[in-house]
Order: structure tokens, then C-alpha cells, then sequence
């Protein structure tokens, strides 16, 4: 994989589309929902990181609409934010190290003063073709993301762009009920997966676990999550 490139600015030439796209999901600001809080504890417990994120990225602030392993942040300036950069990005981005390599984007200060030393952050995409926000996993310490990693974050950001629409979709049309369902059986297919990851960090002791039959495993829970969400959504 080519090394990451920082972009010159924070702001890209389709910001417009960018937050239109963004805005027409009603999400921004929204109160925390149960199925957004699985997804990030699920990645934490994937990557045996202590925090995760998703994050929306508006005009001025980021909001994270799920967080575990940063309690009480709900927003923070967008040039504060790694999440500002990655936003940019079609594919994953990663820092290892911010002592490092820093991202000249944002004010390195406040990672710093949180402790945070690695990050890797996937982008929301949705079907406009443009990124809303990204889902994240952050570390205390160093720590290098192998391209298996990189890929299945990416892949946890997918199903998290379907689960974003699917909200909109039935909230849109006034089908609060299902969207709760919705919400129900998606989180019980999310505990299956989340089972499956403890019990993989108890067999390691917490060490690695991408072997390549462990991400076949991974990934064939994620495929019944996809499926749901694509059936949810005809």
C-alpha cells in the first residue's frame, strides 16, 4: 500500500455536496442510538483498542455519534479532529505513531494531551459518492494496522454507511417502530459477532488475531450483517 499523502487542505473542492449529502440524513446531532454503540464496541474488540468512534463531520465541528473509550465527547472542532482528515479519504487512513508522524491537518495538540498515539479512521461513503464522517479505533500506544486491518475497518465503515441510510430510509417515512425492529435484529447479529471477537482475544491473550482463517471467520459474520441490511433495504 502507497503511503499516505495529506491533503493541503481540510476542506475538499466538493465540501458543498459534501454537507448536503450529510444533511439529508438527519443524523447530525442526534441523540446516541444502540445500534451505533455496538458497532464501535465491536471494533474496539476487534482491533484490542480502548476507544472507537464514528464520527460525522459537519461545517464547523465533528460529532461523534458513538464513542466508547472517550466518555462525555460528543463534539469537537473540526481542526482538532484526525477524523477531519480521514474524512477525505476513499480508503482507510492510518497514523501508528502520532509521536512520529504527524497529521499537518489538525492541531496535534489535543491528540497529544488526550494520550492518543495511534489512529486508524475509514470513511463513511455513501451512495452520492460522498464521505459524511468515518468510523475510527485509537490507541495509547503505538501500534502499526496491517492491510488486512485497513481492510476490514473499511468494511465495518461500510456496514455502518448502510445502517446510517437504512435510519434515514424508515425514519423518513415515518416508521419510527421499524426502525427500532430494525435496530433489534441488527444488534442481536452485531452480539454474535462481538461473542465471536472476545472469544478470540481470550485464545491470543490479547495479541494479534488476523490469521487468515480468524478474518474468514470475521468476515463471514459481517457478510450476515451486510445481507440484513441489503434485504432491510429493498
Amino acid at each position: 500500500m502507497p503511503p499516505y499523502v495529506q491533503p493541503a487542505s481540510l476542506i475538499p473542492a466538493t465540501e458543498p455536496t459534501r454537507l448536503r449529502t450529510l444533511y439529508q440524513y438527519e443524523i447530525l446531532n442526534t441523540t446516541p442510538e444502540p445500534i451505533f454503540d455496538d458497532y464501535v464496541a465491536l471494533a474496539a474488540q476487534l482491533f484490542n483498542l480502548p476507544i472507537s468512534l464514528i464520527s460525522l463531520v459537519g461545517a464547523e465541528d465533528v460529532f461523534f455519534k458513538a464513542n466508547v473509550g472517550l466518555p462525555g465527547l460528543e463534539t469537537v472542532p473540526r481542526a482538532d479532529s484526525l477524523c477531519s482528515a480521514a474524512v477525505l479519504e476513499h480508503t482507510t487512513v492510518t497514523f501508528p505513531d502520532l509521536e512520529q508522524e504527524r497529521c499537518n491537518l489538525v492541531n496535534p495538540l489535543v491528540a497529544e494531551a488526550a494520550g492518543l498515539r495511534c489512529y486508524a479512521g475509514a470513511p463513511l461513503r455513501m451512495p452520492e459518492g460522498e464521505n459524511i464522517g468515518t468510523m475510527c479505533v485509537i490507541g495509547r500506544e503505538p501500534r502499526a494496522f496491517t492491510a488486512a486491518e485497513d481492510a476490514l475497518l473499511a468494511r465495518l465503515a461500510g456496514l455502518v454507511s448502510l445502517t446510517i441510510q437504512l435510519r434515514a430510509r424508515l425514519l423518513t417515512g415515518g416508521s419510527a417502530d421499524a426502525w427500532e425492529q430494525a435496530q433489534r435484529e441488527l444488534r442481536s447479529y452485531l452480539h454474535e459477532s462481538s461473542t465471536l471477537a472476545r472469544y478470540l482475544a481470550a485464545r491470543t491473550n490479547g495479541a494479534a488475531f488476523f490469521s487468515d482463517e480468524v478474518l474468514q471467520t470475521v468476515n463471514r459474520r459481517l457478510d450476515v450483517i451486510e445481507q440484513a441490511l441489503r434485504r432491510l433495504l429493498r
